[in-house]
């Protein structure tokens, strides 16, 4: 066995694994993910093939989030993907690390010292697009007010995640509203379209952004928000609209947990939080 740091198109094949278990990456994830921490991807290597893949993703000096824990079919049972979680937490250093889990693995994270702090419930239905006037499409200008508005939200900042996470591209949208007190980003996924992150200061707010964002028709692209399980307001109007909860997380931490706000309507992605 040998647990190693991930070259970059490695983490292009970790998102297909990711998508082989039904987790939906967006089509351009990899790019934005390794911005945030290109240091922070490990691979175990067996006879020369990757067998598991983890991330330990350094956003700021004080937090990391843990994610892309995942080892492949033939391989598992042999302890690799646990030998890999230890050899990669102490890239976090000091940091509280954070991760969105599934629940079934909620005993291993406690023996690593991770404690439930609450949870993330993904939330699929359809929605039409509706133009808000007080919304507007995101610039390159906006970058600064987008990465103070997601570190109030979140508690820690992420600016090289934000860079490319937000920018426009034919699979990616970001929209703002005009008075600046908010934003969201929707991003074609391997199926559908994921929105995330929800920054608003109330629900209502945080449904126009969703609603304004260029997602398509009602008839053809699935939406999936993710949920803090404390966002009661704004699941109550995706509910309202029709959409059903998939499946929950548990959100988990190790150290101090960052003090989110509840400017964070739905977050960016259960890999990097």
């Amino acid at each position: 066995m040998i647990l190693r740091r991930a070259m970059r198109q490695e983490l292009d094949l970790a998102l297909d694994w990711a998508a082989r278990e039904g987790w939906n990456p967006g089509l351009n994830d990899a790019a934005a993910f390794w911005a945030a921490d290109p240091d922070g991807f490990f691979v175990a290597e067996m006879s020369g093939h990757p067998a598991a893949f983890v991330s330990v993703v350094n956003h700021s000096a004080d937090h990391a989030f843990l994610g892309l824990y995942l080892c492949g079919p033939d391989w598992r049972g042999r302890g690799i993907g646990m030998a890999l979680w230890t050899h990669a937490l102490p890239h976090a250093g000091t940091r509280s690390i954070t991760l969105d889990g599934v629940a079934a693995q909620q005993a291993n994270y406690a023996r690593s010292g991770f404690v439930r702090i609450g949870a993330t419930q993904r939330w699929q239905g359809h929605m039409a697009a509706v133009r808000h006037p007080g919304v507007r499409p995101a610039t390159p200008d906006d970058l600064p007010l987008l990465a103070a508005l997601d570190a109030a939200a979140n508690g820690y900042r992420r600016d090289g995640f934000l860079s490319l996470w937000t920018s426009a591209t034919p699979t990616r949208h970001t929209v703002v509203l005009r008075d600046g007190t908010g934003f969201a980003t929707a991003r074609r996924c391997r199926a559908g379209i994921k929105v995330g992150p929800v920054v608003a200061p109330d629900a209502a707010s945080a449904l126009h952004l969703i609603q304004s964002l260029p997602h398509g028709t009602a008839a053809t692209d699935l939406i999936t928000l993710d949920l803090p399980d404390t966002n009661s307001p704004l699941a109550a109007l995706v509910a309202k609209a029709g959409f059903a909860v998939g499946f929950t997380t548990a959100r988990m931490v190790k150290g101090d947990p960052p003090q989110a706000s509840p400017l964070l309507q739905a977050i960016a992605t259960m890999e990097l939080g």
